[in-house]
C-alpha cells in the first residue's frame, strides 16, 4: 500500500471519529476500535474502549479536514496519525492529537488515542 494512499484511508478514518453521524454509530465504532483501545484524552481522562463506546451522542463541531494531519509508518502494518483538532465555537478548542493505527488483513483498528490540549493560537503540530 503506497504512502498516499495509506494517508488518504487514516485521515478518512480519523475524520469519521469528529463526524456526529459515524462517532455515534456503535456498529461502526466497533468495527475501528482495537480489543484494548484506550484513549488519554485532551482533559487528561483515560477512556477504555467501551467507555468511549457508550459515549451519550452530541454536537462535536471539529474543523474537517483535520489540520496539519500527517501518518508516520511505524512498521508494516502500524502507523501513526498527528494532527490537530480544532472544535467549539470558531475552533477555539483546540488540541494536538496522536493516533496508533494496526492493520489485520485489510482493515485499520484504532489502538490508541492522545490529545493534548494546546492554545488555538499556538503553532501548529510538529
Amino acid at each position: 500500500m503506497g504512502d498516499e494512499h495509506l494517508h488518504d484511508q487514516l485521515q478518512q478514518l480519523e475524520e469519521s471519529l469528529w463526524i456526529e453521524e459515524s462517532r455515534f454509530d456503535r456498529d461502526f465504532m466497533n468495527s475501528i476500535l482495537a480489543g484494548d483501545f484506550v484513549e488519554i484524552g485532551r482533559s487528561g481522562r483515560a477512556w477504555t474502549r467501551e467507555e468511549t463506546l457508550d459515549v451519550e451522542p452530541g454536537r462535536i463541531g471539529a474543523t474537517i479536514p483535520l489540520p496539519d494531519f500527517t501518518i508516520r509508518r511505524l512498521g508494516p502494518d502500524v502507523a501513526l496519525a498527528t494532527y490537530r483538532s480544532e472544535t467549539g465555537p470558531d475552533g477555539t478548542i483546540a488540541a494536538n492529537r496522536c493516533s496508533v493505527w494496526h492493520r489485520t488483513g485489510d482493515s485499520w483498528h484504532l489502538v490508541y488515542h492522545q490529545g493534548t490540549p494546546v492554545d488555538s493560537n499556538d503553532a501548529a503540530t510538529t
